[in-house]
């Protein structure tokens, strides 16, 4: 798991970040939207409602120091279900190097989108931008 930040403002609810989760069997990357700001009790919500409840429970996660995964409220739930919480090392990205990669990969199409101005507009005047392009860029 990784954050991608410092997104424009996108989305009904005006994200501004993007939680990365690449499936390490498949390299299937899940894009989430959400804010920087969010509380470890949001990001578990979103995982759950967005990612468990389609992929089931995750035997290991890999990720980085963030207080999101690190608070308290993660353990008692990884040592309930039975998964393995690893973090990766400061200043040590390889650990977690596909999440990462994913991040890197998802921020240059996001800039790419963001800085041409690029809107495309249906009908009834509806404009996307990139939280409504996530789930394509799940598949670039």
């Amino acid at each position: 798991m990784d954050w991608v930040t410092g997104l424009p403002p996108g989305g009904d609810r005006s994200y501004n970040s993007c939680l990365v989760i690449v499936d390490r069997f498949s390299k299937t990357p899940i894009f989430l939207p959400c804010h920087k700001d969010d509380t470890a009790m949001d990001t578990a919500l979103l995982i759950w409602n967005r990612v468990i409840s389609w992929a089931g429970i995750f035997k290991n996660i890999i990720s980085d120091r963030d207080p999101k995964v690190t608070s308290a409220l993660w353990t008692n739930p990884h040592q309930l279900f039975g998964t393995n919480l690893s973090f990766s090392t400061a200043y040590h990205p390889q650990t977690d190097g596909l999440a990462e990669r994913m991040s890197q990969t998802l921020e240059d199409m996001v800039r790419g989108f963001c800085a041409y101005g690029l809107e495309f507009k249906y009908c009834d005047g509806f404009i996307h931008d990139w939280c409504t392009l996530l789930p394509a860029l799940e598949l670039a």
